[in-house]
């Protein structure tokens, strides 16, 4: 009895080896070595079920061939239930041994002759803040009451957009960086201004792919900004709060990098990693709120959304602004994102804003505005709105908006061609705070400024824009704004012991023999059409609006300033 036992358990043995054997002959023609290796363990597997049937036979006496022969399949699926892996997750030898990994660097193949590789995009850590390289760059220097920065060099980078692929390098500086000329983008390429994938290069017919990685090197020039320092409020250790200048960006943005609250902080007072909590506009002056530790910025954001934080603002309005208390709830509704211009509209989202009159001097209000929502230029839509702008909003109170300036909503202009009359009205980009191009009036408007070289008997251009500020952006000298990372620290611009004008650690402004320079010397560019141009000082009207933020307040805090000279009661108009 136990040798037929035997016998029959050998036979079961060879059927199962036989049924391997023959889906493994079916399978190695299609499959790769990993799956042929994944039926080896198997077969091997099933030998080992096998035998110890036949051993469990042989121990109980019960006949082998009385149970159901475990298949291939079901070995397999048993073994994934206990070990919790699925059967091609077993690893091999060459994994083993660290052979047969893909090569970085060289993107896991073989390069044909003239195909140039692409590498994967790096992952970038989006809380690394500024650093002393950074502010590095370069340096400021006063004049005429203005803080100026000396021009320098530096890299724009990006991946390549969705949009962009399949095109070649001209193409898309043709039709999505017009602010230069085709030619200048074709010098720069010559002289190694114009990276791929960190390899120059010298023919902008290239032809972009998926993950490629851009650089644009560029002689930067940035407008400039009232010269009084920043005053800091308050700095606790947990909150920093600052007293802004009007005119002073809070954070880099479109051509501005230096001239910005968060690298005067660092560069002056030695001030870095802060949390911004909220912003204002760079016309707008006031209280402003920075967290120095992660804590304590997702403590205070938590205020915001739970609309704990309350806010005041004071403002000079026209006309005279009724009596007692006012309040706006039209919803808002963003018209271009690009450059963050806004008007009420039914669509838009819900809105509040609580006005009261403070003072009137015969012409213009000044305005108590307590704003309980916190929409994009709230306050300025819905005074708009109300038909009582800001005195000197340059978006707001602008003509564009039609003879009644918006009041009421009443535009009779498509979005496009509001945004096309700001554009034209102003003829200066930059005081829409445009980060893109997205008018395609670069070109044009720079040619307005150039009229080919004409001079007047002091050496200088006749024709300027109305505010002496450059009427194209930034837009040809950066790939996009968001994707800005280090710096070309090798043509870093002049150092602060290089400079004949600078600042020391506090702030304080050292004048130079020589105030009447317009364009600093050692900074010019041959390709920078920029240097080739010398523009008029910006008038204080045209680098402060009539809105500040007077108080912000919590449940255990309030950061106040003083008000501002225009909105006190006594406060005349020099014009």
């Amino acid at each position: 009895m136990h040798v037929s036992v035997s016998a029959r358990g050998l036979r079961s043995l060879l059927l199962c080896i036989t049924k391997v054997s023959r889906r493994v002959a079916q399978f190695t023609s299609v499959c790769n070595v990993s799956t042929f290796r994944s039926f080896h363990l198997n077969s091997l597997r099933c030998q080992k079920s096998s035998l110890t049937m036949e051993q469990a036979a042989n121990d109980s006496g019960t006949p082998a061939g009385v149970n159901t022969p475990v298949s291939v399949e079901e070995t397999a699926t048993k073994d994934a239930t206990e070990t919790g892996k699925r059967k091609n997750d077993e690893p091999d030898e060459a994994e083993k041994s660290g052979r047969g990994k893909r090569r970085r660097g060289a993107g896991g193949k073989k390069l044909r002759p003239g195909e140039r590789y692409v590498p994967p995009p790096q992952k970038r850590n989006p809380g690394v803040s500024f650093s002393q390289e950074h502010f590095d760059e370069t340096s400021y220097y006063f004049e005429s009451g203005l803080r100026k920065v000396y021009p320098y060099y530096f890299d724009f980078k990006t991946y390549c957009k969705g949009r962009w692929i399949g095109k070649t390098l001209l193409d898309v500086f043709n039709s999505e960086f017009r602010a230069e000329s085709i030619e200048y983008y074709q010098m720069a390429a010559k002289e190694g201004r114009i990276k791929l994938n960190d390899t120059p290069v010298e023919d902008l017919s290239v032809v972009l792919r998926s993950n490629d990685h851009m650089r644009n090197t560029v002689h930067r020039h940035e407008p400039p900004v009232v010269g009084r320092p920043l005053e800091v409020l308050v700095d606790d250790g947990e909150v920093l709060v600052v007293d802004k200048p009007a005119s002073i960006p809070v954070h880099p943005c479109g051509r501005f990098r230096h001239n910005t609250v968060i690298f005067i902080l660092g560069k002056e007072r030695g001030i870095s990693e802060l949390h911004t909590v909220h912003r204002l506009d760079r016309l707008t002056s006031g209280v402003l709120l920075f967290a120095r530790t992660l804590e304590k910025s997702k403590q205070l954001d938590q205020l915001v959304r739970d609309r704990q934080l309350e806010k005041e603002y004071v403002c000079r309005v026209d006309g005279e602004f009724p009596e007692g208390e006012l309040i706006c709830e039209e919803p808002i509704l963003v018209v271009s994102f690009k450059i963050g211009l806004c008007r009420v509209d039914p669509k838009g989202k819900e809105c509040r804003t609580v006005f009261q009159r403070l003072s009137f001097n015969g012409k213009t209000s000044v305005v108590r505005c307590l704003p309980l929502t916190g929409r994009t230029h709230q306050i300025r839509v819905h005074l708009q709105y109300l038909g009582f702008p800001i005195v000197n909003d340059p978006i707001y109170g602008a003509s564009a908006w039609g003879p009644h300036r918006g009041k009421g909503g009443h535009i009779g202009k498509s979005d496009e061609e509001l945004l096309q009359a700001l554009v034209q009205e102003h003829q200066n980009l930059h005081l829409l705070d445009i980060m893109h191009d997205c008018t395609g009036v670069g070109q044009e408007a720079k040619k307005k400024i150039k009229i080919s070289e004409k001079m007047d008997k002091s050496g200088r251009t006749a024709e300027s824009d109305e505010s002496g500020e450059s009427c194209q952006t930034q837009v040809d000298k950066k790939l996009d704004c968001t994707e800005t990372t280090n710096i070309n620290t090798k043509n870093a611009s002049l150092t602060e012991s290089q400079n004949p004008l600078s600042t020391n650690s506090n702030g304080n402004q050292t004048e130079a023999a020589d105030s009447t320079r317009k364009t600093p010397q050692g900074t010019q560019d041959h390709l920078c059409s920029e240097c080739k141009l010398v523009r008029p000082d910006p008038t204080e009207k045209e680098l402060i609006m009539y809105l500040h933020a007077l108080r912000y307040k919590g449940p255990d805090f309030e950061y106040s300033t003083s008000l501002p000279d225009w909105a006190k009661e006594d406060w005349v108009d020099a014009e």
